[in-house]
């Protein structure tokens, strides 16, 4: 499949999540088969102000992949700037985020508070566009159903977008109104798919091989993009690009082994990328995500809560093995 120019291997994509997928999170999927990676939420306007954690976000320096650097604003002329500015990390492409539901990011107009407005999506993708068409990368976007039952404008807006020269959409199958509860509808996803030319991603309840496929049949759907379906299991990518291979191909889930030895080594780049007492307080969730489901989780999920040292680390993991070889 091309979004743009940009060829892209595998089926599966991973999403942009705030707070998680950083570029050690990046690395990790990369290496199970992730065909790209979408960075954290950049706010346009902060750029203007050359934040030193603006910056943060948009390095590209560890990346072995293709990543796509995410802006979010409801300015046109904003986000245009933005978008100019961040091509000094070289990215694969920039990403609109037009379906973020958190009330910070709505509040100001932007995220899904955009797709108020159809017409302004189609010019921010627009004036983004124009912004990095030297640089000859494409413009995507993701957004949601719409904004609630009774505003579902994917479609629209999509459209809009398309003809603003946006060359892929990402659909997540949620209103904003359902933030990440209840089940995503994927037949928005097929509408959006019948109604444009370019590429569609879907996105929503994504949480395995056999999902995936199902979107795919079901939606018509060009590849799937996977949230909460990698946290603490990025070999998701893996197993969705083995089945997608062949349907007969269910792969083995990760052996204890592999788990902590991906969680390890996970962790170990987040200490590189940010110094190891910042790196731990984050690791913290991470390492549960990665334990959830092992004999004795409810005990070690709370130890990672307190985690402050790789030593610490090191030491609950092998508890782990300990209490595994006991059973």
């Amino acid at each position: 499949m091309k979004i743009g120019n940009l060829e892209i291997k595998g089926l599966a994509a991973l999403a942009p999540m705030a707070g998680v997928t950083d570029g050690a999170f990046r690395n990790i999927c990369e290496g199970f088969g992730a065909a790209y990676g979408i960075s954290e939420m950049i706010s346009a306007r902060a750029m203007d102000f050359d934040d030193r954690k603006t910056a943060e976000l948009a390095d590209l320096s560890r990346d072995e992949g293709l990543v796509f650097l995410q802006i979010f604003g409801e300015d046109p002329a904003c986000m245009a700037r933005a978008a100019e500015k961040l091509l000094r990390y070289a990215p694969a492409g920039i990403d609109i985020n037009m379906g973020c539901p958190m009330p910070k990011i709505t509040g100001g107009g932007a995220g899904s508070a955009l797709m108020k407005d159809p017409r302004r999506c189609g010019q921010v993708a627009a004036a983004v566009r124009k912004a990095v068409e030297g640089a000859g990368i494409p413009v995507t976007v993701k957004i949601r159903a719409g904004w609630d039952r009774d505003h579902r404008n994917a479609v629209e807006v999509a459209k809009r977008c398309e003809e603003a020269g946006a060359a892929a959409v990402c659909v997540h199958g949620r209103t904003r109104e359902q933030l990440y509860q209840g089940r995503a509808d994927w037949g928005v996803i097929r509408a959006v798919k019948e109604a444009v030319g370019i590429p569609v991603i879907g996105n929503g309840d994504v949480d395995g091989a056999l999902s995936a496929g199902k979107m795919l049949a079901e939606t018509g759907c060009d590849m799937v993009m996977v949230g909460r379906g990698a946290l603490g299991n990025p070999w998701i990518f893996r197993e969705i690009n083995g089945h997608l291979r062949d349907e007969s191909l269910i792969m083995p889930g990760p052996t204890l082994t592999e788990r902590l030895l991906v969680m390890r080594r996970h962790i170990g780049l987040l200490c590189e990328c940010k110094g190891e007492p910042r790196a731990m307080r984050e690791a913290r969730k991470h390492v549960g995500w990665y334990l959830k489901g092992m004999r004795g989780a409810a005990e070690f999920r709370r130890r990672a809560g307190e985690l402050c040292t790789l030593a610490d680390l090191d030491r609950l993991v092998e508890d782990v093995y300990r209490a595994a070889a006991s059973t």
